[in-house]
């Protein structure tokens, strides 16, 4: 029997007559339009959509995703347009097509950003339809079956790239055979002679406990069938990359290696599944921290069953997992399973759910992020999770990556809740925002209204969908603050140019951004402050745009007024750390915004290069933001002095950042970063801290990272 009819065969087994005749006509569209055609390996072109169709049948996919993969190719290779294959099959599987046809022009570069703007492309076929993946899958792992034909470098960069997404891709969305499949091809191209020595230790491991393995088998049948529960008992054994995986991932021989050949037993429902739990723990005794319910808690991609580890005879492990005949289906057939056995009353059930909302999510970052390989890595920590799993205080119960922390924790229950988040409770204690999640955590964020994202956060966060909405909120909020600053500085070159701000009229500012490229005012203001462009310049631009020329006068200009809350589009020197107060000066630098420095910073000398950058700045007389101060105390060795020091320093109504010291003989030099509002509130702490006997000398550090 051939291909063609073993394929037809297979779906006559569950679909309609009707459309398996349809399936027979793309079968013939098929055929004639790669008549001729080759495949590298010499065989006829018409073999791969015919293997790619019958590896979609076991998980009984409908006609119409039938009929593109036997047709994924005749627009990319052919001279048939796709608007034929509307005309002539229909719209829904012209769709199909197309998504693949774009998918198969996705040229994959050696150059990473390249290839990860190639999967942006993936993605968003996938979110319109996820039969497009299921195809494409499919017709990635008859190539991966079929890789003899290609050179040698060819096939390690295509088993690569199908290790590190395809093969993640297919076990999120619950494809168990396609994903174990493309990593054991992808380990056999990869790793040649690794994957040889190991399949020929598994065939003789396979020998050695045929009679072990069959003495177990009937004894757990026996046990079960006592207790008159109905169920399936089948041998169970690990694919090769897993094995390897475990080796490589706990340092094991492969003699170590335990857990090759495990059992699964499936049952009619879900109570019948703790039943023979009970069962098997009777019969053989269960190692401690070995048992897991995935059935309470199904994992991110709906997987459920029970798992468990058992002393077997002999003292070997055995892994068993327990679970109903619906959990199989999903188990094996993921999101696929949807089309499984498909009534027209079927519901959309939980996998496809989920799977909506992580296509979402991704989406979601795709849109916050402007750089491929960052989004790139969003996606490769998505397929990658290792979940935990952890509560919100209603019990609901949120599956999250491995290492994610509470800031994680807050954005996958909703954006604002991240944006908002201060601080944590979990397990009702409370705890830092960067804690690390465990399984079975009880998590309670708090928030403030006024409370934003701090950029620290990225630094600890795993998540893609934090890492996208932290990125996006600090870009908004440094647009805003860098803009404000920004109009200011442009106010100040227009002054010192004798023109009135309010002459600058809607059409010269309409020029003006169409001759730079901005979309909004905003954008040039926020460039002066960071730097990017000069405020001179454009108060030059703006007034030879008028209706006349205005003359140049300089006037004197007053100075940039700090206020304090413009965040990070003014920053103030780690060098000398300037507190209101002290006679300051700024500087533009680009990409950075204005950096504010004392008068006397021993940095501010090494460089007054391009002076037309060096802004004169001032205090407002209001401001109300604390500011970083160092100071070093030399004291007398004695007992309890530094805790007098923070005393006094608490008193005077200050924080202290940081604190270290180090002894020289009979005295020890304290240094200390504390909180001030100003030069009074440092003059004040100062006061008090040379109230204490102990204190010898008392300075301030101006350039302590100098």
């Amino acid at each position: 029997m051939s291909d063609a009819d073993t394929l037809l065969q297979e779906v006559s087994a569950y679909l309609k007559p009707e459309d398996v005749e349809r399936i027979k006509q793309a079968l013939s569209f098929s055929n004639k339009a790669h008549e001729g055609q080759l495949r590298k390996s010499g065989e006829p072109y018409i073999s791969h959509p015919i293997a790619v169709a019958r590896i979609l049948t076991p998980l009984h996919l409908d006609a119409q995703t039938i009929m593109a993969a036997l047709l994924h190719d005749v627009v990319e290779d052919t001279h048939i347009s796709n608007a034929h294959v509307a005309s002539t099959f229909g719209k829904p599987v012209a769709t199909l097509v197309e998504g693949l046809s774009k998918l198969d022009k996705i040229e994959f570069q050696t150059k990473e950003d390249a290839q990860a703007e190639n999967f942006r492309k993936m993605l968003l076929a996938m979110a319109r339809d996820v039969r497009v993946i299921l195809i494409k899958l499919a017709d990635r792992l008859h190539n991966m079956r079929t890789l003899k034909s290609m050179s040698r470098e060819k096939c390690e960069h295509i088993a690569r790239e199908t290790m590190e997404i395809y093969a993640p891709i297919a076990n999120r969305l619950g494809l168990n055979s396609i994903h174990q499949e493309l990593e054991d091809l992808s380990f056999k191209n990869l790793h040649p002679t690794r994957y040889d020595i190991l399949s020929k230790a598994l065939k003789a491991a396979r020998g050695n406990r045929r009679e072990v393995v069959k003495k177990i088998q009937d004894a757990i049948h026996q046990r079960i069938a006592d207790n008159k529960i109905s169920a399936q008992i089948q041998g169970r054994e690990k694919h090769l990359y897993g094995i390897y995986h475990k080796m490589q991932t706990k340092s094991l021989t492969f003699s170590q290696v335990q857990d090759i050949y495990g059992f699964r037993v499936v049952v009619n429902d879900a109570p019948s599944c703790y039943l023979v739990l009970g069962l098997l723990h009777a019969l053989y005794k269960p190692i401690p921290g070995k048992f897991k319910d995935y059935i309470a808690i199904p994992k991110a991609n709906a997987y459920q069953s029970l798992h468990t580890t058992l002393f077997g005879p002999y003292g070997s492990p055995i892994e068993i997992q327990i679970r109903t005949h619906e959990m199989h289906k999903i188990a094996e057939a993921g999101v696929a399973s949807h089309w499984l056995y498909k009534t027209a009353e079927t519901p959309l059930n939980d996998l496809h759910t989920k799977t909506h909302q992580w296509l979402q999510s991704l989406l979601e970052s795709l849109s916050k992020s402007d750089d491929s390989m960052e989004f790139l890595e969003h996606l490769k920590v998505d397929l990658f999770p290792d979940e935990v799993y952890v509560f919100t205080p209603k019990g609901k119960i949120l599956a999250l990556p491995r290492g994610a922390t509470a800031v994680d924790f807050a954005y996958s229950v909703h954006t604002d809740i991240g944006n908002r988040c201060v601080a944590a409770k979990v397990n009702l204690e409370l705890a830092p925002l960067r804690v690390e999640m465990k399984n079975g955590d009880c998590v309670e964020i708090i928030t403030a209204p006024h409370a934003h994202p701090n950029p620290v956060w990225l630094s600890y966060v795993v998540t893609s969908k934090a890492r996208s909405q932290i990125r996006h909120a600090l870009q908004t909020m440094h647009l805003d603050e860098s803009s404000a600053l920004g109009e200011r500085l442009l106010n100040q070159a227009l002054h010192s140019l004798g023109i009135n701000k309010k002459d600058i009229g809607s059409v010269q500012w309409d020029r003006l951004l169409k001759d730079t490229g901005a979309k909004l005012r905003q954008e040039i203001f926020a460039d002066i402050a960071l730097g990017r462009r000069l405020g001179m310049v454009i108060a030059r631009q703006l007034a030879r745009l008028g209706d006349s020329v205005t003359p140049e006068h300089h006037q004197p200009s007053g100075p940039i007024i700090i206020i304090g809350t413009e965040g990070m589009a003014i920053q103030f020197a780690k060098c000398c750390h300037p507190i209101p107060g002290d006679p300051i000066i700024g500087i533009l630098k680009k990409g950075q915004g204005l950096l504010v420095h004392t008068h006397d910073c021993p940095a501010l000398h090494k460089g007054r290069g391009g002076m037309d950058k060096w802004l004169d700045v001032s205090w407002d007389k209001r401001i109300t933001k604390s500011f970083e101060v160092n100071i070093k105390l030399i004291v007398a060795n004695q007992r309890g002095v530094l805790a007098k020091a923070a005393s006094a320093i608490a008193d005077a109504e200050s924080n202290i950042e940081n604190v270290h010291f180090t002894n020289e003989g009979d005295c020890t030099t304290l240094y200390f970063t504390l909180h001030v509002n100003n030069r009074i509130h440092l003059a004040n702490i100062m006061r008090s801290l040379r109230g204490i006997p102990e204190v010898i000398r008392i300075t301030r550090v101006k350039n302590a990272s100098a």
